[in-house]
């Protein structure tokens, strides 16, 4: 059997602002809104984030989170702080720098330098 990832699902009490949010952030395009209970975003590139409505979202730390890619660590960590992320931690191991955010709901992410 092979399996391919399609779309990365995160549960929220506001699908709607944060599919519009992480859209705003990659460049991505909202396809599907059902009536604000399941909303997807397109990326540019890769698999789909989708926004599902649920009353109560798992609290604590997520166990699974998105790692990003960029050319430039500092400016877009700078761009997604101006844009309503919030500031985690700083990381760095062996020379490889990376930085945690979190995005308006709280779950965190990470973005690295290719």
């Amino acid at each position: 059997m092979s399996l391919t990832l399609g779309m990365i699902t995160t549960d929220t009490t506001d699908a709607t602002a944060l599919a519009t949010w992480w859209a705003r952030q990659t460049d991505g395009t909202i396809t599907q809104d059902n009536d604000g209970w399941f909303v997807v975003v397109q990326l540019p590139q890769g698999p789909m984030l989708a926004f599902q409505k649920v009353a109560d979202p798992t609290p604590g730390k997520n166990r699974m989170h998105l790692d990003l890619g960029t050319p430039d660590l500092d400016g877009a960590t700078r761009l997604l702080l101006e844009g309503g992320a919030s500031h985690v931690a700083d990381h760095e191991s062996d020379g490889f720098r990376w930085v945690t955010l979190a995005d308006p709901d709280g779950n965190e992410f990470c973005i690295a330098q290719h």
